[in-house]
């Protein structure tokens, strides 16, 4: 899979994003070769190229689908998208904030995965 290219502008939003989340608790660490924020062993937002990724439930997702350029993430571009997760172009990065807010809330609120409890 080739990741498309990180622009300066994209980079700086998302650091300024990370940088807040992970004074809040979350995590900094790669997913399929993306920086991502992780939560308790849960990853919930990352930047794959010039966009953002969220996972999202409940009206998060459908209102983060809604937004211009919006789409569920498929990062092998082979149709098969991970339904949880909205990518978010830069064009709409003003929206970033909150969804991160949201994909945090979504990721501490969820129930341990089947990994994550298999693990305790």
């Amino acid at each position: 899979m080739d990741r498309p290219s990180v622009s300066e502008a994209a980079r700086r939003a998302y650091d300024t994003i990370a940088d807040r989340l992970v004074a809040d608790g979350a995590a900094r660490g790669q997913m399929m070769g993306m920086p991502t924020l992780y939560i308790g062993g849960k990853a919930f937002v990352g930047l794959f190229g010039d966009a953002m990724v969220f996972k999202l439930d409940g009206d998060a997702h459908t209102d983060a689908l809604g937004l211009p350029g919006a789409a569920l993430f498929d990062p092998s571009g082979r149709g098969r998208p991970m339904k949880a997760w909205v990518q978010v172009p830069l064009q709409a990065a003003s929206g970033w904030p909150q969804l991160a807010d949201e994909a945090l809330l979504t990721a501490r609120t969820s129930p341990a995965s089947r990994s994550s409890r298999a693990t305790r």
